[in-house]
């Protein structure tokens, strides 16, 4: 994937949408641009799955709020989620094609499965915004955030935790996403491109359906192959995974973990960073990519390609189409030392949500209070 990353977006606060950072300044009212349609919009939001708590926790409420915001309440989203099954997710796209509705935010099982449905809904004159994910077929745009850089994050951190003296005698594990998800593709290249010739990666795995008990399992055959005493560190591209590899370590008789990355930011991972039993994690700000997809989906079906433009400034290629306009939203390292100042900062979590039960003493030592 090429990007062309816009200064506008990194330097803006991650918690807010592209609207507080004057982004949209000159096109707020539309400008020039003919409304297709007015306020009584019906957008469809297909959603990969929910294994991952974000989806329903954040992503889908709040685009859902910010539809209603920018349509006097009278923009609606009509919402499924695949549970990640791609053909259940191509009968939810057909189904919001034969209901009509005005714009899809589609965010893939199966970026390339999903194509030919892509290309039913613009057929039908249907837009479809990738959301999150990059899906292959003619879509109009893509949100998500810098997925290479995730990747870069995650790679750079693991190393800093290994130490000053990290050389290739240091064997790593790398626990790559699902190898349907073009996301776990950028991600594994951002990785390699901090990890390669640094460390030894001893044992790679593509993760079948990113689930917590297939990363238990590679994990387990990765113990086997390289000693559990040989394991100096765990890259694993996201929180769920970072999980399962944690079980089979402890399930080898580790004690003393190598330091692991995570992504997502999940409750339980931060809780894991507070105790010390996973290094890091990605924070990646749900308000802001969401918010900002329901801006440009509303720009989109409304009219304002001024609005859709100022969206949509970086570009990206996905395996059928060149040049999509594209919004590359930037990501932060989340460690013990800045949980107050991202998740907590920004309204993901309350101090009494992470310091619950067993992690009060940890919290207490980090000064989260």
């Amino acid at each position: 994937m090429r990007r062309r990353i816009a200064l506008s977006v990194a330097a803006c606060s991650l918690a807010l949408s592209l609207a507080g950072c004057g982004v949209l300044s000159a096109t707020s009212d539309g400008g020039d641009a003919t409304p297709t349609k007015g306020d009584d919009i019906t957008v469809g939001l297909l959603l990969p799955e929910k294994a991952n708590t974000r989806y329903e926790k954040f992503d889908y409420p709040i685009i859902r709020e910010k539809v209603a915001s920018l349509t006097d309440n009278r923009g609606k989203v009509e919402y499924a989620n695949a549970e990640q099954n791609a053909a259940k997710q191509a009968q939810q796209l057909q189904q919001m094609i034969d209901d009509r509705v005005d714009v899809i935010l589609l965010d893939a099982v199966d970026s390339h499965a999903i194509a030919a449905g892509v290309t039913k809904a613009k057929e039908a004159g249907i837009p479809v915004i990738a959301y999150d994910r990059l899906a292959e077929g003619p879509i109009d745009a893509y949100i998500s955030f810098d997925n290479e850089l995730v990747g870069e994050v995650q790679g750079r951190t693991l190393l800093e935790a290994m130490g000053p003296d990290v050389d290739t005698s240091d064997k790593i594990v790398m626990m790559n996403g699902s190898p349907t998800d073009p996301n776990a593709k950028q991600f594994k290249q951002g990785a390699l491109a901090e990890l390669n010739g640094r460390v030894t990666i001893a044992s790679s795995f593509d993760t079948k359906d990113w689930k917590p008990e297939n990363a238990q399992a590679n994990m387990a055959e990765a113990i086997k192959t390289i000693g559990a005493g040989n394991i100096a560190g765990v890259y694993s591209a996201n929180d769920g995974m970072a999980a399962g590899v944690i079980k089979a370590l402890e399930a080898a008789g580790v004690t003393k973990l190598p330091p692991i990355t995570g992504q997502d930011a999940e409750l339980a991972a931060v809780q894991r960073i507070v105790s010390g039993e996973q290094y890091m994690s990605v924070y990646k700000s749900y308000p802001a990519e969401a918010e900002a997809a329901a801006e440009m989906a509303v720009a989109k079906v409304q009219g304002k390609d001024i609005q859709f433009d100022a969206l949509t400034r970086d570009r990206v290629d996905s395996p059928t189409h060149k040049d999509i306009p594209a919004q590359l939203v930037s990501v932060v390292a989340l460690t013990r030392e800045n949980i107050k100042q991202t998740v907590v900062s920004d309204g993901i979590y309350k101090i009494s949500e992470i310091c619950a039960g067993p992690y009060k003493a940890a919290c207490a030592e980090l000064g989260l209070k």
